[in-house]
């Protein structure tokens, strides 16, 4: 049987949502919040697991098709993995956050972020075998009990039910009795017994005060609009079926815009993308989406507007940041370069390990003829690659061209090396 490759796809506004959602959860595990990277993995499938350290990965199905509640237990639930140390096993290597490439190379994490497009409409590339993944993945049956415990005790601190986790455990009933091939993925790398189940329901029916509590409001007007957006990128047929064009509603429109792109209808799509604008012009994914269908339909002028003001609205973002750098050098005109060698380089510091920006960037400097920079980007675009011989070439010129002492002279001194320690390195040296 064919093994499927991982694939990552990354998105600015879900992954706001999802840390919004998790960072609560986080802080009461006593976890920081911004030491975990959160990644949306492209699978219909229904399942969410943590590797590689505190790493936190989304199944688009999974997104899909839970409710915001059995979200919410769900990530509880992967934050007493991690806050369990219940990755350890897998050993230093992977999760020592000096060597995050490791992960990032494991999972072909950097190449999906290099490939690609900036929104969910799939930055794509394999990642090893779905069997080996799977096995790295799995935790013990003990492990799993062990961070339902914890899970019910953050959301118990933060004054939320867990009768969400207890929805999707009940959801899942009777997997472990079914052949390894039709179990759910989430079950395949969470190991799930009657016990676990019967542990949850007596917690939510004994001994829960928080039972019926419910989540804060802002949170179920985020999750339609995450399950709208992924659904008209993901699913654009189903989404045109389900949000009905006499629906008002702002997720129905955003569906509807979305799947109407994806689906060639460019006029109509930016007719109600316009009509969101209006209604929040301070939404900075609405002004990013109208920017993304005019720069897809090769009106890359056009789409510089709205992508200079989805990044003042969020100018913390790489990805936003990555987009209008990208459409400002497809205009041509050498008077946007100063502006996009900006915005990228502001991209590559918000998202160090992105290829695309850095391949980016190295187009900017190399039409600017700025050779000492296009050595240093080349270098890190190579890095980012996993091409090791590569990143070390590029290195070694970066450093004997950019001023001694600068930033990006010591960056390129550490790339050097970084690679030469690496055995690929020191195999041809």
């Amino acid at each position: 049987m064919a093994q499927r490759s991982i694939s990552f796809i990354r998105d600015t506004e879900i992954e706001h949502i999802l840390r919004v959602y998790s960072t609560p959860i986080l802080q009461a595990a006593n976890v920081v919040p911004e030491s975990v990277t959160i990644a949306l993995v492209n699978d219909d499938s229904l399942n969410a697991f943590v590797a590689g350290g505190q790493n936190m990965f989304f199944h688009t199905g999974f997104l899909m098709d839970t409710g915001i509640d059995e979200l919410v237990g769900v990530t509880a639930h992967e934050t007493g993995h991690i806050a369990g140390g219940h990755l350890a096993r897998a050993g230093d290597a992977m999760s020592n956050a000096a060597t995050i490439a490791t992960i990032f190379t494991l999972l072909g994490m950097a190449a999906a972020i290099g490939a690609g497009r900036t929104d969910v409409g799939m930055g794509l590339m394999g990642g090893g075998q779905e069997a080996a993944m799977r096995t790295f993945f799995a935790f013990t049956r003990g492990q799993e009990g062990s961070a339902d415990e914890a899970a019910m005790q953050y959301l118990e601190k933060l004054g939320w039910s867990s009768e969400g986790l207890m929805k999707m455990m009940q959801r899942l009933a009777g997997q472990e009795l079914l052949p390894e091939n039709r179990q759910v993925e989430y079950v395949r790398t969470h190991p799930l017994t009657r016990n676990r189940i019967e542990a949850i329901r007596n917690f939510v029916e004994t001994k829960s005060k928080n039972n019926g509590n419910r989540l804060p409001e802002n949170f179920y007007a985020l999750h339609e609009r995450m399950v709208a957006k992924l659904m008209g990128f993901m699913r654009p047929d189903i989404a045109l079926r389900r949000y009905a064009a006499n629906d008002t509603g702002i997720p129905a429109r955003y569906a509807r815009a979305i799947a109407l792109y994806q689906k060639g209808n460019v006029r109509e799509a930016l007719a109600l993308t316009e009509g969101l604008i209006n209604q929040e012009k301070d939404n900075a994914y609405f002004h990013e989406l109208k920017g993304q269908i005019l720069f897809e339909d090769g009106k890359a002028a056009d789409a510089v507007l709205p992508y200079r003001e989805s990044v003042r609205l969020d100018p913390e973002s790489g990805l936003l940041r990555n987009a209008l750098g990208h459409a400002l050098l497809e205009v041509g005109n050498d008077r946007f370069l100063n502006e996009a060698i900006t915005n990228l380089t502001a991209a590559a510091r918000l998202e160090q390990n992105s290829a695309l920006t850095w391949r980016l960037l190295s187009s900017a400097y190399s039409r600017a003829d700025m050779q000492p920079q296009l050595a240093y980007a080349r270098a890190e675009e190579a890095l980012a690659r996993g091409d090791i011989r590569a990143a070390k070439y590029h290195a070694d010129r970066a450093e004997r061209m950019l001023p001694a002492g600068s930033p990006e002279w010591i960056r390129a001194q550490d790339i050097r090396v970084m690679v030469e320690s690496h055995p690929v390195s020191r195999e041809y040296n």
